[in-house]
């Protein structure tokens, strides 16, 4: 599931094949940008902004940038000339061609072409894995949102981007586990520095990982065993033994997983 560290990931994989290097076809295989066509423009870098990937360009003294949001299903993958597409070509929404190869976006849920990314990205809160990180502006952020509403739980509070942005589902089941704290406790009732210390451990260390882990324990082989609870439902606790509680939300991307022994809410 595609978060702040899986897009800074991809953005360090994509750099090398991209920066610095001339697009010599593009195809954007929206409606919307359908008829633009950078070919031409020089490609100056490849970062992360929260959960987005920004493709910066010039031609000239024109600057643009391709963002991208790759939601659930989206992925960037890229391939040497005459390579056969490793996804169905149907599901390909932009096609970026330099002399040696391309990168083809899959079922991306965004796509933009920005004359100003960081301007389209303001209302982002402070960028868990950006160059500008800062701390006391994310905590000040969720402290403020918890306080404007007493209902706030600490999970919505977490996947609010415009709080801190990088945090998806499965960081934010796992920030809840390490704080203590059942995800519908409310916001104002949890620490917010110790949350961000949190979400920023746990994705700076993961930020160039193959495989996510954040229990600092090695994988033995099933599936979310390097998670303290995300898809871990009727396992055992690795804390206390009792089984992991799922609820599942409207969305198959906000599904909750708890303990609800070492999770309590604060009226617990």
């Amino acid at each position: 599931m595609p978060e702040g560290d899986t897009v800074f990931a991809l953005a360090t994989r994509l750099r090398p094949v991209l920066a610095g290097k001339t697009l010599t076809r593009t195809d954007f295989r929206v409606p919307r940008l359908a008829t633009v066509d950078l070919s031409g423009w020089s490609v100056d870098g490849v970062r992360s902004i929260g959960k987005h990937l920004v493709v910066d360009l010039t031609s000239g003294e024109r600057h643009c940038a391709i963002r991208s949001h790759l939601g659930m299903d989206g992925s960037w993958r890229v391939f040497a000339p005459g390579q056969r597409w490793t996804k169905p070509a149907h599901t390909a929404r932009a096609v970026l061609t330099v002399d040696d190869g391309a990168v083809v976006g899959f079922s991306l849920r965004e796509l933009h072409v920005d004359a100003d990314p960081d301007r389209a990205l303001a209302h982002l809160g402070p960028d868990l894995l950006g160059p500008a990180w800062d701390p006391s502006a994310a905590a000040a952020n969720l402290a403020d949102a918890g306080a404007r509403d007493p209902g706030l739980t600490v999970s919505r509070a977490l996947l609010d981007q415009r709080n801190l942005a990088g945090i998806g589902n499965v960081y934010r089941n796992e920030i809840c586990f390490l704080l203590g704290v059942h995800p519908s406790t409310s916001m104002s009732e949890v620490d917010a520095e110790q949350a961000v210390s949190i979400a920023r451990k746990l994705l700076w260390d993961n930020r160039l990982r193959t495989v996510r882990n954040t229990t600092g324990i090695p994988a033995r082989g099933r599936r979310h065993e390097d998670l303290w609870v995300y898809g871990r439902a009727a396992r055992p606790c690795r804390r206390c033994g009792t089984s992991i509680e799922r609820v599942d939300g409207a969305d198959r991307d906000r599904i909750t997983f708890y303990c609800p022994t070492c999770q309590l809410t604060v009226s617990e």
